[in-house]
């Protein structure tokens, strides 16, 4: 049993409970496509081809995922600084992936 294996098992095994937590069913599948989707992207990004794809995918995914588990203002007082926290740091990475995108189609002639 190779340490990546046991890694990658480990994200499988979160992402599961992420989305039984989340109450998004079916979990496994959800799970399976989630992890597919995030090396898929990723990989456009680090390789170079269709870059601003895999970056704008990421963005609109993070988005998505950030309005459905970072819900600060439903939390309980004692949750709500953190979640916060979470919520825009979020929202931080998907204007990474913005300027990731628009520099890859050509933007960087602006400044």
């Amino acid at each position: 049993d190779s340490v990546a294996s046991r890694g990658l098992g480990d994200v499988y095994k979160r992402q599961v409970d992420e989305m039984r937590h989340f109450g998004l069913s079916p979990a496994v599948p959800m799970a399976v496509v989630t992890i597919a989707f995030e090396l898929l992207a990723s990989a456009l990004v680090i390789s170079g081809w269709y870059r601003w794809l895999g970056a704008l995918a990421l963005a609109a995914f993070t988005v998505a995922a950030t309005f459905l588990a970072d819900r600060y203002w439903l939390r309980p007082k004692g949750e709500r600084v953190m979640v916060a926290n979470a919520f825009f740091e979020h929202w931080g990475l998907v204007g990474a992936f913005l300027l990731v995108a628009w520099h890859d189609l050509g933007g960087h002639d602006v400044f």
